[in-house]
């Protein structure tokens, strides 16, 4: 078959574990695609939306933690990519990106759906190869085995991220009636040793000799998937006082012993002082916290950031120590040098405390809106749910309102409103357990083509914050005090979910007050054969004033 080195690339994705496909209809890619369907070991789908297509892949990829690959035809369809593939850049998550293309003399000659598609997505991926346009000479077929081989090993490399092959091809491209792809033929599939980035026993011994110069000691861990042993060893050094362990919720490591509410305090000038660390040490990747982010950056205390590869951010201004090895080595072998004075703890722990006592009740007590809302969603919700959340307020309300035993997913690579709803459907494609998504009105209703496809979600949930505006816009300063800010910042819209519930599918409910919200909530979380969306509509500039009332309250506590 003259395509066959196109079965050869499935053929070698599928020996290292690849086996999930998101194809998007076109001409131009039927060779690949075919290949991928007609595999016997690969799980193909197909999402028209290429930008959904692509929010939807990542979403599997988080989950299942390896590649999955994304096909589309040539043209624009693969610009649409693009907010995916950036997110999953900076999230480090492995994506491997085919898009046909027409041959290179054909590019710039007026030729339909042909636009400059070689390394289309620049410094956004790890990797952009060009796959031979013909295979006449044994020399191209080996370029193309070693291509596969390359990017998949590259997706797969810490830190792990996307890979775009570029696939010209060239007229016929569909397969002649009998014709086939050839699965079973012997292909070299080149094999990858693992390591598992520890530090020489020489290196230890002089961290060890390092820390004993610390006494104000603050780990930050950053977004990162839920790691029982990494949480095992911070619990045990924030319990016992050793050190401060500051937990965004989207780092997945909250404890009963980790300060979970600095959000609310960070930024009290009468606590700097106290709180101020001398030593940083940090992994994982971005924080949520713009108060713990600034607060740090005027610490001038020591920084040391932990991961086993790529390149290392200097988020705090502070960085002196970039150290190349898993957070879990560190800690194992640094854990018992590690100790921090008792007033320094204190000072968190008590501010930590003083917060949850009084907020619980604030909440309580307020009118209903965003705030308590989401408030009570988060009492009922299942303790084996996936939490995703989507950018801009849902995100920071939770981070807000303290520990969470759920896995807490959202797309803070690039912290876009784009693709919230399609990750999550990902999600739903890799567990049956519930994926609960709360998200606001813009982030929901610019990515609704997450649900247009043929695949059954019975285990999805949404819960849609509708103010029919951006909020956030009301909490910045800026645009806060601009006149324009209700027409060119908040961006209003009077859609509401009922007519997409209904055109998609959903079982659906509008709460506007606490008893329909409990009313509502009342079999929301149970097993159904349908999605299910709840619809909160509240206003937005209630919604930002009983937020600064609540915070203003807090910083009264101190």
């Amino acid at each position: 078959m003259l395509l066959q080195p196109l079965a050869d690339l499935v053929s070698i994705f599928a020996k290292k574990g690849i086996t999930d496909v998101i194809l998007s209809p076109g001409s131009r890619c039927a060779p690949i695609s075919l290949a991928f369907i007609r595999h016997p070991k690969v799980h193909a789908r197909t999402i028209s939306d290429e930008r959904a297509a692509a929010f939807i892949a990542l979403g599997i990829a988080q989950q299942q933690e390896r590649p999955v690959v994304l096909v589309c035809t040539s043209g624009s369809a693969a610009y649409n990519y693009a907010p995916a593939v950036a997110e999953a850049f900076f999230q480090q998550i492995p994506l491997i990106i085919i898009t046909a293309d027409r041959p290179a003399e054909w590019i710039d000659q007026w030729d339909g759906q042909t636009i400059r598609q070689s390394k289309i997505y620049g410094n956004h991926v790890k990797a952009s190869f060009d796959f031979p346009d013909d295979f006449s000479h044994q020399d191209k077929i080996w370029h193309s085995h070693r291509i596969s081989n390359e990017a998949a090993f590259i997706a797969n490399q810490f830190p792990e991220g996307p890979v775009h092959i570029n696939v010209p091809l060239r007229e016929p491209f569909y397969p002649e009636e009998g014709e086939k792809y050839d699965f079973d033929k012997p292909i070299r599939e080149i094999g990858t040793v693992a390591t598992h980035f520890t530090l020489p026993d020489e290196t230890k011994e002089k961290f060890k000799v390092k820390l004993s110069n610390y006494k104000r000691i603050l780990i930050v861990p950053g977004q990162q998937k839920p790691d029982k042993e990494l949480a095992q060893i911070l619990n045990r050094l924030a319990e016992t006082k050793r050190a401060v362990v500051v937990a965004d919720t989207i780092s997945n490591l909250q404890s009963e012993h980790t300060i979970n509410f600095h959000d609310h305090f960070i930024s009290i000038a009468e606590l700097q002082n106290d709180l101020r660390p001398d030593l940083i040490i940090s992994f994982g990747k971005s924080i949520i916290s713009k108060g713990l982010k600034l607060f740090l950056r005027k610490s001038q205390a020591q920084h040391w950031h932990i991961q086993p590869g790529g390149y290392f951010p200097d988020t705090y201004q502070l960085l002196n120590k970039a150290i190349h090895c898993h957070p879990v080595k560190f800690l194992e072998c640094t854990e018992k040098h590690i100790s921090s004075e008792k007033a320094f703890a204190e000072a968190w722990s008590t501010a930590n405390t003083k917060v949850s006592a009084h907020l619980g009740p604030l909440i309580s007590n307020t009118e209903f809106g965003e705030y308590k809302s989401i408030a009570t969603c988060l009492h009922l919700l299942p303790t084996e749910a996936k939490l995703h959340l989507a950018n801009s307020m849902a995100v920071r309300y939770v981070n807000f309102l303290g520990e969470r035993s759920q896995e807490i997913i959202c797309n803070r690579g690039t912290s876009g409103i784009d693709g919230s709803n399609s990750t999550a459907v990902g999600c739903t494609f890799t567990t049956k357990d519930p994926v609960v998504l709360i998200t606001g009105d813009l982030a929901f209703f610019y990515d609704r083509n997450a649900f247009w496809h043929n695949y059954t979600m019975p285990n999805l949930r949404i819960i849609l914050l509708n103010n029919h505006a951006g909020g956030i816009f009301r909490l910045i300063d800026g645009p806060a005090k601009q006149p324009e800010l209700e027409e060119f910042f908040e961006t209003h819209q009077r859609l509401d979910a009922s007519f997409l519930a209904k055109e998609f599918g959903f079982d659906y409910s509008l709460a506007t007050d606490e008893t329909s919200l409990e009313s509502g909530l009342k079999t929301f979380f149970t097993k159904s054969i349908k999605p299910k969306i709840i619809e909160i509509k509240s206003e937005s500039p209630k919604n930002a004033e009983i937020l600064k009332r609540i915070k203003n309250d807090i910083a009264g506590l101190f």
